[in-house]
Formats: structure tokens, C-alpha cells, sequence
């Protein structure tokens, strides 16, 4: 029989007692899928190799440093070898075979009884992909369709009803829809409803299924769609309802986006909450911009701070040393830079305003405290917009 004639199946080796004889990195690779599938795993080799020898030290199996002898395959439920050496992978897949164990042989796929197939987990999803014995054409063709799974280019969302609903926390990164992570895309594949902001990637809004609903609270200066307290009670009752729930923010839900309140509503009501952390655009839009907001030997540290919050404690932020990063403070901006200036910042620092960062339409406006305001005006600088001063915004590709 061929790896493509036989038949696929799922073990639960949850306790169960696994034998892997060799020690090199190829039963090291076996060894770490049995030992994260919960079994008691059992290793026999007169020499390991570094990995093996760590998983001893942690207590995750138990290291037989010897040769192999027959009684070691008593009590077990399977029995992987990969010493290297065929008489001895022989030996062990015949004392296996006499013992009705199924015995995975890395030295032969022919030879062998079972074999281990090249596996993706991406959520809750789990394929195994088995290519007639090659292992590299299977491990290709898993991270193949892994990449799609995760991209949400294969369908992941589920079709059974379910009582358990979640809210996912997705941060979509500073607007290019290619730089939110991985882990939210894959969230966003499998939401039921989404509840995404004005700064959110809404292109990928596009690719859900049709039955998804999407509601849009999208919060725009002087035209909230929703406030906070219904978005808090949106997101937990369709959560309530059994429904998977994905809140699509802008950047990091954490760094300005109010997501610690949309958690603690959803902890409150007793609803699962998961954050996905996002790549702020604080750092990345300076970053797409040429703009560093670190660089040794000009400054080591940067302040983030929100442009529309209330007053602002000019008098402590011109005290600041390092980079000064206002998001939101567009409508602000001749206030900031004056009152910087009243308050000790040189006139002449430099400060960049780069709005739409890492789209086609980003546009980088670079100037000092004193002139900024006049020349963001002139050139019609809007939102969505972050704000740089210090004198690393003068290195960007302005």
C-alpha cells in the first residue's frame, strides 16, 4: 500500500503512551507533534540532539538514553522511529507490526504502516495534506493553503448554529489593507458580523460573504455614526445571539481606540473577548513616510499623544524629550504648534504632517513649528493625518 491509498484519520493521543526511537532532528520533529497532542511520550536513543535534550530538562517526556530493545513498545498506542539507521528502523516497525501498533518510519515511506502528513492549523480548522510520500511536495502544498487560510482566501467561517458567541478586537493597521496581521485576517474570515470604523481596511469588507453583516460605526469628526456606549452594547448582543463578532479598528484597538472599554463591556456581560493586536499607525505611517521616529544619535524615545481629547498639557509635552506623534490632531494643528513654541520648543524644529499613510494617496507635508500650520493650509492637508515633531521629521523622503 501507497500514502495515497490509505486511510486518513484524526488520534486523540490525549495521556496516551507514544514511543519515538532515534534522536536526531527528524524524531525531534516527531517527538514535539506527539508531545503538543498531549501524549506521554517516551524517547530511546543512546544520543539526542539539543531539542530532545531541552524537552527532558522541561519534563514534557520522558529520555530513555540507550539503545532500543522490544519491551519499549509495551503500553504504547504508536510508535514513531527515525534513528537513521534501516536495521534498526526495521526492528522497530516488525516488533510494532507483531504488537498490532502502527509505526511511522521516517526512513521509508514504502516500508512503512502509517504515515504523518504535512499539517496547517489555522483557527479551529486542521488539514493534513499526505503527497504519496514526499514530504516536501506535502510541506509545500500545506503552507500553500495555510497562507490562503489565514488570508481568508479559503472560506473559514462556519455554518452551524451555535449559543457560544466571541468578539474579536481586530486592529486593521495604519490603512493599506495588506498590513493588518495575519491573525485578524483570519478572524475577519470567520466573523458573522462586523463592526468596522472609519479608518478600518474597508477593501477588505468586500471579500466577506454576502450574509455577513457589516454595520458601520465609523466615527468621523462631528458625525459619530454610534456612540461608544452602542457600539459596547451592539458588539455583546449580536455576541449573545451565538454570533461571531469582529470589531475592525483602525491601527492598534489599544492605542487610542477605545478597545479596553469595548472589552470590559464584553467581559461584564459574560461574552468571550479576544484582542488582535494591530500595527499602529503612530509608528508605521512615520515609518512609510521615510520618517524614523527613533535614530541614534538624534533622540532614543517618543511620546504618543491623541489631538483631540480634551485640553492638552502644553507645558509638560514641550518638556518631553524625543518625538512627539499627535494622532487625530489635524484640526488642531496651528494650537499645537504655538502653544509648543509658547512653552520652549526651538521654532525651527521640524515637523512633518503625512496624511493617508501607506496608501497610493499618502502625502508627507514637512515644515517647522513656525510655518506648518501655513503650509499644511496651503497645500489642503486633511485627515486622516499624523503629526511629527522633532528633528527626525525632517529624515523622511519629503
Amino acid at each position: 500500500m501507497t500514502p495515497a491509498s490509505g486511510y486518513p484519520l484524526l488520534l486523540d493521543l490525549t495521556s496516551r503512551r507514544v514511543l519515538v526511537v532515534g534522536g536526531g532532528p527528524v524524531a525531534a520533529r516527531r517527538m514535539r507533534g506527539v508531545v503538543d497532542a498531549g501524549a506521554e511520550v517516551h524517547v530511546v536513543a543512546p544520543f539526542v540532539c539539543e531539542d530532545i535534550w531541552d524537552a527532558a530538562e522541561r519534563g514534557e517526556i520522558t529520555l530513555h538514553l540507550r539503545e532500543f530493545d522490544e519491551r519499549d513498545l509495551d503500553d504504547c498506542w504508536l510508535v514513531h522511529t527515525a534513528t537513521g539507521e534501516r536495521t534498526v528502523d526495521e526492528t522497530v516497525a516488525a516488533g510494532a507490526d507483531q504488537r498490532r501498533l502502527w509505526c511511522v518510519r521516517a526512513d521509508d515511506a514504502d516500508a512503512s504502516r502509517a504515515w504523518t502528513p504535512a499539517v496547517a492549523r489555522v483557527g479551529e480548522v486542521v488539514v493534513a495534506v499526505n503527497a504519496n510520500g514526499d514530504p516536501s511536495k506535502a510541506s509545500r502544498l500545506r503552507s500553500a493553503i495555510a497562507v490562503q487560510l489565514e488570508t481568508g482566501q479559503l472560506p473559514l467561517r462556519r455554518r452551524r448554529t451555535s449559543t457560544n458567541g466571541h468578539v474579536a478586537l481586530v486592529g486593521g493597521g495604519p490603512g493599506d489593507a495588506g498590513l493588518i496581521t495575519t491573525r485578524g485576517r483570519t478572524m475577519l474570515a470567520e466573523a458573522d458580523v462586523v463592526v468596522t470604523d472609519r479608518l478600518a481596511p474597508r477593501s477588505l469588507l468586500d471579500q466577506l460573504d454576502p450574509d455577513v453583516e457589516v454595520i458601520d460605526a465609523g466615527k468621523a469628526p462631528q458625525a459619530h455614526t454610534l456612540t461608544q456606549e452602542e457600539i459596547n452594547a451592539l458588539i455583546v448582543d449580536r455576541a449573545l445571539a451565538g454570533r461571531r463578532v469582529v470589531r475592525l479598528k483602525g491601527g492598534d484597538p489599544f492605542v487610542l481606540g477605545r478597545g479596553s472599554e469595548e472589552a470590559a463591556a464584553c467581559r461584564a456581560a459574560g461574552v468571550a473577548v479576544t484582542v488582535v493586536p494591530g500595527v499602529t499607525s503612530a509608528l508605521a505611517v512615520p515609518a512609510a513616510a521615510g520618517i524614523p521616529v527613533t535614530a541614534r544619535g538624534v533622540t532614543s524615545r517618543f511620546s504618543v499623544i491623541s489631538g483631540h481629547d480634551g485640553p492638552l498639557d502644553f507645558a509638560s509635552l514641550a518638556a518631553l524629550d524625543g518625538t512627539l506623534l499627535f494622532l487625530m490632531g489635524l484640526g488642531r494643528l496651528a494650537e499645537i504648534t504655538r502653544e509648543l513654541m509658547v512653552h520652549g520648543r526651538p521654532a525651527d524644529e521640524p515637523v512633518a504632517v503625512i496624511e493617508n499613510g501607506t496608501t497610493p494617496d499618502q502625502r508627507v507635508t514637512v515644515a517647522t513649528l513656525t510655518t506648518i500650520a501655513g503650509r499644511a493650509a496651503e497645500r489642503g492637508v486633511r485627515n486622516p493625518a499624523v503629526i511629527v515633531v522633532g528633528a527626525v521629521a525632517a529624515m523622511g523622503d519629503a
